[in-house]
C-alpha cells in the first residue's frame, strides 16, 4: 500500500482527519492531536492498515499540555505518527500495551519523565529513573528545577 493510499483510506474513515493528517515526506504520515479519537483510529491503523510495529512513543512538554505521539510502521518502511495531548495539571492516557506489549518500556518513560498517568499500565518497575528517585519530580517537564543539595 502506498503512502498515499494509506492518506486516502484514513481521510475516507474517518472525516474528521481532514486538515489534521498530513505527509511531510516520503514514507511519513503524521496525524495532529485526535485525542478525542484516538483509540479508533490507532486500531484501525493498526488493525487494517497493518501498521504492526511500533517504534517508540514519544512524549513533549509543550506548555499548559503534554503531546504524545505513537509512531507506529508497516513492514513496507512506511510510519504513521499519530499525536495526542493531555492538560499537564492531570495528564491521563490509557495504555496500548494489549496491542503493543512492547509499549511498556515506552509508557514507565512517560510516568516518570513527564508525569504521565497510564491507565491500565501494569504494576512494574521504574524506568529509567532510579526508585529512591522524589515521587512528583519529572524531569523533561520544561518547569522542572533540579533540587540544590546543600
Amino acid at each position: 500500500m502506498t503512502k498515499e493510499e494509506i492518506l486516502q483510506n484514513l481521510v475516507k474513515k474517518f472525516s474528521f482527519l481532514e486538515g489534521k493528517i498530513r505527509a511531510p515526506r516520503a514514507r511519513r504520515i503524521i496525524i495532529d492531536d485526535i485525542t478525542a479519537n484516538f483509540e479508533e483510529v490507532f486500531n484501525y491503523a493498526t488493525r487494517d492498515l497493518e501498521f504492526s510495529i511500533l517504534l517508540t512513543i514519544t512524549g513533549l512538554d509543550e506548555g499548559q499540555r503534554l503531546t504524545i505521539i505513537y509512531h507506529v510502521a508497516r513492514v513496507d518502511g512506511n510510519i504513521l505518527s499519530i499525536k495526542i495531548s493531555a492538560p499537564k495539571e492531570d495528564p491521563v492516557i490509557k495504555t496500548i500495551i494489549p496491542k503493543f506489549f512492547s509499549a511498556d518500556i515506552y509508557e514507565r518513560e512517560l510516568v516518570d519523565l513527564l508525569g504521565v498517568r497510564v491507565e491500565g499500565l501494569p504494576e512494574g518497575n521504574r524506568y529509567p529513573l532510579s526508585d529512591d528517585w522524589p515521587k512528583g519530580e519529572y524531569p523533561l517537564r520544561k518547569d522542572w528545577k533540579k533540587p540544590v543539595k546543600l
